[in-house]
């Protein structure tokens, strides 16, 4: 299949993706599964081409500290309101890891702070906790 792949390439100016090569390949009675033909590319060193600039979402500063991991990716918790984990780009969810339903989430069209803390707040208020008891939010967005 590579010599295939790289021929159908080649007629194509070097622009067609995984895609393509699969249609191109299935037209020419090659039987492979896209996975495969995938697979093979990348094996080969051959990427898709991506047209237009590609949009940066996140520029870390290097200088500010990173708090602590106090999860180290254990994500198992006993009982809800233990342990919320959060994710954003231009959509902030904080997440119950117990229940793993949403306890909080905002949308933006800036991925600013005030936004991604607006969704938390929304979380801590949403949660139903003892006195005493401690939560942990984990978030792998640190750099923001």
């Amino acid at each position: 299949m590579r010599p295939e792949i790289r021929r159908v390439l080649k007629e194509n100016w070097r622009v067609y993706g995984v895609r393509k090569i699969w249609h191109q390949l299935r037209r020419e009675d090659f039987d492979a599964a896209r996975c495969t033909v995938a697979r093979l590319m990348k094996s080969m060193g051959i990427q898709d081409v991506i047209r237009g600039k590609p949009h940066r979402t996140t520029i870390a500063d290097k200088k500010a500290p990173c708090p602590l991991n106090k999860v180290n990716r254990q994500f198992f918790v006993p009982a809800p309101n233990m342990l919320s984990v959060s994710d954003f780009t231009y959509v902030a969810f904080v997440i119950d890891a117990s229940a793993r339903k949403i306890v909080g989430w905002r949308v933006g069209s800036l991925a600013h702070a005030e936004f991604v803390l607006d969704a938390l707040e929304q979380a801590v208020h949403g949660l139903r906790r003892e006195k005493g008891t401690g939560l942990v939010h984990h978030s792998d967005s640190s750099s923001q």
